[in-house]
């Protein structure tokens, strides 16, 4: 495997600053009760921003130069013009360079994310990095897995550990501004959900005032919860956990009173839990907006627009009614859009290139070796009880949120 060469212009780690995403700060009440083992303690009421990490230093030089933009010498490029970010050094050139794509991932998420007795990588994220592969590289086999932990991923991608992170993170305006990532279109729209024990009693959040609810640490989760229940005037004791399996031994042991998370996660969870998922009930009340989208290192459009595209392709293609099994008949297809989608030739013969730096057919080649968005849905999400629902296509019967824009 050939070295990767760096990206000149990205903004060096040394820049940013990373806090931890479980905030211990202002906790209310003032009592000191004893944490659970490897727990923080927010109380109701508290700060409900998300705090996904420290403020960064600006990017930016924040100085201006001088002069007025009629000055550029002829035949030459102004620097930062369009030309000169278009023809930068990208990830995109390191990743074709190195023949693989090094995709950011968890190892326990059934469904989205985890290892099968193989040891191999599966589920909907994970299918995901070989879509990215199979556009780029024509090969949806050339991914090298990195397991990142939660609190430890925005650091892996700006260190350069990861190529994209492909692991069920939620695109707000504080990790966009401050951690240093570009997202990209949302591979799945969730929300916030509660998670009780079946024979708990609760019916509804309604039910658990003065209780305690139990979260992963470094998430939008722990702000969303606080948020929530003062909405409702209701009293709450946020436990955060470190790590998901200590949360469960809480939770087991009764040590929490609700366990909340992403909708998907919580029925993710729930399809894998030690004393059957009929053993949990999943509130239908969703209190926050969680779209989860994979995101690649800020700074470089040519790497960014070639995974967004990949990921797009996916549902343009499921619009099209193109599947595994028909995509090769797609190229002599009536309709001249699916044609010039799948790069084969127009009627003028010549090939549309959009010049997003991706091979002509790199459609063809996600759909035949991975698929479309539907078909990625039904075999990993459906069997663990998730709906379409939001994720259904614009113009489905019950329309959803996936839209992809025109591929011309």
């Amino acid at each position: 495997m050939r070295r990767r060469s760096s990206i000149q212009y990205l903004v060096p780690l040394a820049l940013f600053t990373f806090a931890a995403c479980s905030d211990s700060g202002d906790s209310g009440g003032g009592e000191n009760e004893p944490t659970l083992p490897g727990a923080s303690t927010t109380a109701g009421g508290g700060d409900d921003s998300i705090v996904s990490g420290g403020s960064a230093a600006d990017t930016t030089t924040g100085e201006t130069t001088g002069g007025t933009t009629g000055d550029t010498e002829a035949g030459g490029s102004t620097p930062g013009s369009a030309d000169e970010v278009q023809t930068g050094e990208s990830l995109l050139d390191s990743v074709q360079e190195a023949g693989t794509v090094r995709c950011g991932v968890r190892d326990d998420l059934p469904g989205f994310s985890s290892l099968d007795d193989a040891g191999e990588y599966v589920g909907f994220d994970a299918d995901f990095c070989r879509v990215i592969a199979a556009a780029v590289l024509g090969d949806a086999e050339a991914v090298e897995f990195v397991p990142v932990e939660t609190e430890a991923r925005f650091t892996a991608l700006q260190a350069g550990e990861i190529d994209v992170l492909s692991r069920n993170t939620t695109w707000t305006a504080s990790r966009d501004g401050t951690e240093g990532a570009t997202f990209l279109h949302p591979t799945f729209y969730d929300g916030q959900q509660m998670m009780v024990a079946a024979d708990s009693g609760f019916a509804s959040i309604d039910d658990m005032a003065d209780t305690v609810i139990c979260v992963a640490a470094g998430t939008t989760t722990e702000g969303n919860v606080a948020s929530e229940f003062a909405r409702r005037e209701l009293g709450v004791e946020v436990q955060s956990f470190e790590d998901v399996d200590l949360l469960q031994e809480a939770f087991i042991a009764e040590r929490c009173d609700g366990w909340s998370s992403d909708g998907s996660q919580l029925a993710s969870l729930r399809s894998a839990y030690p004393d059957g998922p009929e053993a949990l009930t999943i509130f239908e009340d969703v209190f926050s907006k969680e779209p989860l989208a994979p995101a690649v290192i800020d700074g470089d459009p040519r790497w960014a627009a070639a995974v967004n595209w990949a990921i797009l392709a996916t549902v343009q293609a499921e619009e099209f009614e193109l599947t595994t099994a028909n995509v090769e008949e797609g190229l002599t297809s009536e309709n001249p859009s699916v044609v010039t989608f799948l790069g084969g030739p127009n009627e003028d013969g010549t090939v549309t290139d959009p010049g997003l730096g991706l091979p002509t057919d790199f459609a063809l080649q996600i759909v035949s070796q991975v698929g479309n968005y539907g078909e990625l849905f039904a075999e990993h999400l459906e069997p663990i009880g998730i709906e379409r629902g939001l994720n259904a296509l614009w113009n489905a019967e019950e329309p959803g949120l996936q839209y992809s824009p025109p591929y011309r």
